[in-house]
């Protein structure tokens, strides 16, 4: 008997841009009955604390470009005791409203979580798996040309740096932990060496290794 259906397992995926951390998540997800989260995580985020999610999603991944003093607030409020502007909330804040909301996700039951420094905030739930995808920088360019085929090489190529240094800002920010190190993470995967359906065996394998209870 599998041990991956039990409740409030936790598989966080760290990636570099293109190199399938989305696909790789759902595929999980699917494969084992997980809920996931991505962007999805912004917007409900935003909505429990009575934020604008607009400003949610221009800060996504992205370090403080400010620090204008902490926001006290808790869920529950109606949207109307919180100014939702840009202006009125540190970047902090919004860190930390992602965060009680990642912690409510691992409570209530098994989900994927593709980044927002989810392995950090989970640091101390039992159930948790951090994976971390990269890939070669030319298959990562043929992975972001697939979805936006009008970028060029170019393009392509600099958009996926530019992401990854705010992902990697973001991230070393708020974490003691360093963006795409092997030591941050429990498993890293070449996603330019195995299909996804290979990685997801793998995964599967090492959760029922290390959760035989």
């Amino acid at each position: 008997m599998e041990n991956i259906s039990k409740p409030n397992t936790v598989i966080t995926i760290g990636r570099q841009f293109g190199s399938g951390g989305r696909e790789l998540g759902r595929k999980l997800a699917d494969a084992f009955g997980f809920r996931y989260f991505d962007k999805e995580l912004l917007s409900e985020a935003a909505k429990r604390a009575g934020m604008s999610p607009e400003f949610f999603e221009r800060n996504d991944e992205r370090a403080p470009s400010f620090i204008n003093g902490i926001f006290s607030f808790s869920f529950g409020l109606a949207p109307s005791n919180i100014y939702a502007g840009s202006t009125a909330i540190s970047d902090d804040s919004l860190y930390r409203a992602q965060s009680d909301f990642i912690h409510s996700l691992a409570d209530e039951g098994s989900c994927v979580i593709v980044g927002r420094s989810a392995d950090y905030v989970l640091r101390d739930h039992p159930r948790t798996i951090n994976l971390f995808v990269h890939a070669p920088i030319e298959d990562r360019i043929q992975r972001i040309l697939r979805r936006q085929p009008e970028l060029s090489k170019e393009k392509a190529k600099a958009k996926a740096e530019k992401i990854n240094r705010l992902r990697a800002n973001y991230y070393n920010f708020y974490t003691d932990k360093t963006w795409g190190a092997a030591e941050s993470y429990d498993l890293t995967f070449n996603t330019a060496l195995m299909s996804m359906d290979d990685i997801t065996e793998v995964v599967r394998d090492y959760m029922n290794r290390r959760f035989r209870d």
